[in-house]
Order: C-alpha cells, then structure tokens, then sequence
C-alpha cells in the first residue's frame, strides 16, 4: 500500500519490529529463529487461535526429504539409533544426485534449477539445524520401511520424521521461538502491506478480533501458505470441481499472503494450476481435523487396486513408489465419475496397509467373496468392477517375485491400464476396500524469490523489505512433489528468508 503512514502506530505498545513474519508454521518458525540469530527483534503473526495454531504442518506426519549416504548421515538428526539397529537395518542412502534427479523427473523438469539445487545442497544441513534449535527426529519406520526376508528395508528415500509428526514438530518449533524471545500474536490475521513512497516495505496491517491496527518492521517475510483453503481461488486457479475437494489440513491458508504480495508487485511464478491432493478418505470433514490428524489419507494403494464409479481401473497403483505418486492421484480421484473411488486388497496385502486404515473414522465394507464385496461398494457398478478384478488377476506375472521394498517388476500384461509393480492377485478372502475423494494439502503457485529469499516484482527487481518462504515460494513443484521435501523446503527456505531478513533489518 504505496503511501501508507507508517507513523500512524507508532504509539502502540509493541507495534514495531526489525523483523515481522506472517505465520506459524514450519517455514514461518524457522524464518523468525534465523532472523533471531542475526539480533533481530522478531514478531510472529498467527491468523489461527492457539489450539489450531502452525498452519498446514500442524497437519503433516512430519516425513522429511533429504540427502544421505547412511546410518552416520541420519544421526545427525536422530543421535539415538543403536548399535543394533545399525548392524541389522538397512536404512539404504539417497545421495544429492537422486533427490535432485527426483525433483526434476518428478516435477516434469519445470522446477526452477537454482531452487531445486538450493534445496537439495541444504537439505541436510538446514534440518541438523533444526534439531539444534530443539526439533525432535525419529527413524519412519512405520511409514517408510517393509520388513523383506527377516531384515527391516527403507525405501523411496525417505528414512527419518519429526518426532510427534506435524504437531510435535509445530510445538518444538514454538517452545525454541519462546526460548529465544520470540513472541507470538495468535488470531492476527495479516491484512495487507505497508509501503513507504519508495515502495519499500515498511510493516503490515492487521486485524485482530475486529480490531485493525498497523505493525511496522524493517523486514516482512510471508510465510502463511498458499490458497489450499479458499474455494474461490482453488475454483478460480485450479478450475472446476477443485472447489469441491476436501482440504486436508487447516482452513487459514486462504490465500492472502500471496494477495499482498501481489498487490505489492510481486511477480507470481510456478504452478498456479497445479497442487498436492492427495486419496482422502470420502467422508472426511471439509478441512483437517487434529484429532485425525493426516490418517484420512489413504496410501497403500501401491499394494491393491482402485477402481471408478463404473467399475474400472483408471490410473497404474504401481508406477512408483507411494512417495512418488501420491501427490497427483488426488487429481485424479477428483476427475473420476463422481469424484471418487475404491481402494481394493486382499488377505496377501492387507495385513502390510499402513496404520491409517486402522483408524474408527474411515469408509470402509469387508466380504467374504469378491461377488459380496462388488456389491458393497457403493456408486460402484458391481457387474463392471467384478469382470475388472478377473482381468486384472489373470494379467498378474505371478513368476514375478514380490518385493514392496524396490520396484520389483512385477507387473501385469494385456491391460488397458497396466500396473508396473507390485501386482498382487485380489484373490484370497476376506476381502477390504475403502472409499477416497480428493484431499488438497498445498497449492503449487507462488511468487518468485531470489536466492537470499527475497521477493521480485514484475521487473525482475526485489521489492526490498520483503521475503518469502514456505508455499509462498513458487517455482519448485509442478504438477507432483517427492514426499517429504514440502517440511524440507519449508525449512530450507524460511531459514535463508529469516536470515536474510534479519541482515535486512540490521542495515535499514
């Protein structure tokens, strides 16, 4: 807001600032404690009440992606792995060359290569940070390892998690900004931007329980999430039936930080059209729930089938690991017939689903035979889907072994819609299917950072004063992600936004 009186709230007790961060997330908390190292008087805005409080990490199982050449590697963030566990775990090694090779193939090369790259080289090192500041990590070994031929195997790159998932990742973060004097203003909501005539920003105006008032700070950084959840802009950005979906985590990310950074000039960049959804359980509430946290999710597909209203196949369960494709079958959940479908196992498989289909709150039938089962599957074509499931068992390599830790080849032959691995027979009774829609977690779009985090305009030029990190930071995912490297990225980005931002502070 070009021309605002930045004066006008000078009389406020605690109006002003070195440095304000919009946020209380995952990159919004590591944002305000590395402009805290730099000596910066720092303030974090949280548009949500206490108990709801950090945003879409709050929300998140708390994986995270980065490089790693073994046992050595991961104790950095987690110091307590044991003796035992290093001689009989193979927790296998992701080296920088895989997770940069994954961001390019997984986003279809678009991701922007200085992102990627800053992401990746930092990986590592932003998170042992992160656990100097009071992080807790643990080994994922609910989530991210299968127990092949008596030995426990990681797979897809993924190894460690926050300890607590996304809320004792949240509260870590917290109690390390209250150590550091950090405060927290929660149900203040950010509003818009204050610029000087220059167009430098000088602060932001915000409301709080009705009331607006202006905060002035030599540095802002945006780090409040993309517009996961506005229907309005999900319709708008995404197209039509997005509106419908559910969203996954909470229901503050509404998109205004992008729209006062835009209002302020800024360039948008990445995918405005693209975002992570993911299979979420059909009856799940219309935002996140705490009490469920993340296990309306449903993603061991990989190891059955699912099928559409009209009984088919539609998409290959085993064209990569879960952590591979998880963040764009949502999509395509949602472009099925009725914006739905059902996830199909048997007795070889169902033991190994993960815990989340174990919880009270799922859509779920059971059958003895698969002639019952058809039946049960509500919307479902029941004559359709049993011809589908005969196809798809008799196209099974069965000579193939088995082996959900690697990509085991094991395939099917002669179908319209093929699956790469992992095919097992739906053969052995009981039978177990469960009923997903479309759950969005984050949107893809945002604006465009340099590599100190700094948001450009239109021209290319950084509109000084400001920085931006988390979902704000466009460029990095299109179309898909690799699982884990949203936390990551968030990290990566809000302690480089921070730092920078505090230098900012220090020299105005």
């Amino acid at each position: 807001m070009t021309g605002a009186n930045v004066a006008g709230a000078a009389g406020r007790p605690d109006s002003e600032f070195d440095v304000v961060v919009v946020g209380a997330g995952n990159a919004a908390s590591c944002a305000a404690l590395a402009a805290r190292e730099q000596g910066a008087r720092v303030v974090m805005l949280e548009a949500a009440p206490l108990d709801d409080c950090g945003g879409n990490s709050r929300y998140t199982a708390g994986v995270v992606r980065f490089a790693f050449d073994g046992p050595d590697d991961l104790a950095q963030l987690v110091p307590d792995i044991t003796a035992e566990e290093r001689r009989e775990v193979d927790f296998g090694s992701y080296s920088e060359e895989q997770f940069l090779d994954d961001m390019g193939r997984i986003t279809q090369y678009r991701c922007d290569p200085e992102l990627a790259e800053t992401l990746v080289r930092r990986s590592r090192d932003t998170l042992a940070w992160a656990s100097r500041k009071g992080v807790k990590f643990q080994l994922a070994y609910g989530r991210q390892s299968f127990r092949v031929d008596g030995k426990v195997k990681f797979w897809g790159g993924l190894a460690v998690e926050a300890w607590g998932g996304g809320p004792g990742l949240v509260d870590n973060l917290h109690k390390a900004a209250a150590r550091e004097g950090i405060e927290i203003r929660y149900e203040t909501e950010a509003r818009g931007l204050i610029q000087d005539e220059m167009g430098v920003v000088r602060g932001v105006r915000v409301q709080r329980r009705g009331e607006r008032f202006d905060i002035c700070a030599q540095s802002v950084v945006l780090a409040c999430g993309g517009f996961e959840s506005s229907a309005e802009m999900r319709s708008r950005y995404l197209g039509p039936n997005w509106d419908l979906a559910k969203v996954r985590g909470t229901r503050y990310n509404t998109g205004l930080g992008l729209r006062m950074a835009l209002d302020a000039g800024a360039l948008p960049y990445g995918h405005w059209s693209g975002c992570h959804a993911v299979g979420w359980d059909q009856n799940a509430p219309a935002f996140g729930d705490l009490a469920v946290g993340d296990n309306f999710q449903k993603h061991s597909y990989p190891l059955g089938i699912m099928v559409n209203a009209s009984g088919e196949r539609f998409v290959d369960e085993g064209a990569d690991f879960r952590n591979y494709t998880y963040a764009k079958y949502g999509a395509v959940i949602l472009a099925q017939p009725g914006m739905f479908a059902w996830q199909i196992f048997d007795q070889k498989t169902i033991g190994m689903l993960r815990d989340e289909y174990r919880i009270r709150q799922v859509t779920k039938v059971r059958a003895a035979t698969l002639e019952e089962l058809v039946t049960k599957l509500e919307g479902v074509n029941a004559r359709r889907c049993l011809e589908e499931i005969r196809a798809f068992n008799a196209a099974v390599q069965t000579h193939v072994p088995f082996d959900p830790a690697v990509k085991d080849g094991r395939g099917t032959v002669g179908l319209r819609v093929p699956k790469s691995n992992w095919a097992q027979t739906i053969d052995q009774g009981p039978f177990e299917a469960y009923a997903v829609t479309c759950g969005v977690t984050f949107t893809f779009g945002g604006v465009k950072v340099t590599r100190d985090g700094q948001v450009e305009d239109t021209s290319g030029q950084p509109i000084r004063g400001l920085f931006a990190a988390g979902e704000m930071v466009g460029g990095l995912f299109f179309h898909n992600y690799p699982g884990g490297s949203g936390l990551t990225s968030g990290a990566v980005f809000g302690r480089i936004a921070g730092t920078s931002a505090g230098i900012h502070a220090r020299r105005a």
